[in-house]
């Protein structure tokens, strides 16, 4: 059984994450200790509580431990069955945080995988909804992965209420990804509204497309105003245009200025762009377990994360492949796996 200590690295629920999906994945059962003891509510949240229980049904795992506030927890995977799955977080807990664990497996079920899930769409701190489908769907077909999504309504925090659905057609292997520089013409962008005037979406689109003009590149951004969601709630997302996509991004809250939120999502992409990279920083992390499941693998990411540093960590404990690192945190950093 393998060991993971849940406080290593950053100590979030990233390691849990990843750690119930590689072991879905290779049917190596694992035991995870600490986790988010770091955290100000340590243990597992509804979120965290909900990707595991999704992973552990995909594979017909045992769980030991698999309730609220745990920060033990005893996984031993079974069989990759693939078929219909629905998961309701609850809450506003991220539904794409919920599938970085459960599609790492998926690739491997032995039908295909449909996946429902009812949660929280463009929420702080993750992914939003639209970040998965223009920029890690995109960058995974490129690997052979393939899918077909839809979102059928955002959820915001507090409420939550997102719908969104995945369909995953398992593969028997990846193919590696050599992407270093970054090509790109121009920057696609969606600024969206729920439940709130539509003027704010735009708003924030302008914010950003002046931003980006001003440092010399050109944009095209889509405004998505609808009523359809349980509370109010905005946000943009843009991305270049190339392949693989770079992005930036943000999140509307009570308060905050629509042309701030725009002039976050501009300022983070920019920064994305300035270091050449044709991967981003959130990327650069999220990638790192298909790499290893390809093979010979090699990108060059804007930043290495704390997260890249330690998903290699953990990657390397379930698959037999070793990464090689050059750069340090902080900094632009080429990562290669034999």
């Amino acid at each position: 059984m393998i060991e993971i200590n849940g406080s290593y690295g950053e100590g979030g629920g990233a390691i849990l994450r990843l750690t119930t999906g590689l072991s879905a994945l290779t049917s190596k059962p694992v035991h995870i200790t600490n986790i988010r003891s770091g955290r100000p509510k340590p243990g597992l949240m509804p979120q965290h509580l909900n990707a595991v229980k999704a992973v552990a049904d995909l594979s017909g795992a045992s769980v030991n431990g698999l309730e609220l506030g745990s920060t033990e927890l005893f996984f031993n995977p079974k069989k990759l069955k693939g078929g219909e799955f629905k998961i309701d977080i609850g809450t506003a807990g991220s539904i794409t945080l919920i599938l970085q664990a459960f599609m790492i497996p998926a690739i491997s079920a032995e039908n295909p995988v449909n996946i429902t899930i009812i949660g929280g769409t463009d929420v702080k701190w993750s992914p939003s909804i639209d970040y998965l489908i223009n920029i890690t769907l995109p960058l995974l077909k490129l690997m052979g992965y393939n899918t077909k999504h839809k979102l059928i309504q955002r959820g915001h925090y507090p409420r939550g209420g997102g719908i969104f659905r995945l369909e995953i057609d398992p593969v028997n292997k990846l193919k590696p990804l050599k992407l270093c520089e970054l090509n790109f013409n121009y920057i696609n962008g969606i600024s969206h509204t729920t439940k709130l005037p539509r003027h704010i979406a735009l708003r924030q689109a302008k914010s950003a497309e002046e931003l980006l003009l001003k440092a010399g590149y050109k944009s095209k951004i889509k405004i998505d105003h609808s009523q359809n969601a349980l509370g109010p709630g905005s946000g943009i997302l843009l991305w270049t245009d190339g392949k693989p996509s770079i992005g930036g991004s943000s999140i509307g809250e009570p308060g905050k200025k629509a042309e701030i939120v725009g002039f976050e999502a501009a300022n983070d992409i920019l920064y994305n762009i300035s270091r050449n990279s044709a991967v981003d920083r959130y990327m650069g992390d999220q990638i790192i377990p298909y790499l290893a499941i390809a093979g010979n693998s090699k990108i060059k990411t804007s930043e290495l994360t704390q997260h890249a540093v330690t998903n290699i960590h953990i990657t390397e404990k379930f698959i037999d492949k070793k990464f090689h690192v050059k750069g340090s945190i902080g900094k632009p950093a080429i990562i290669h796996v034999d």
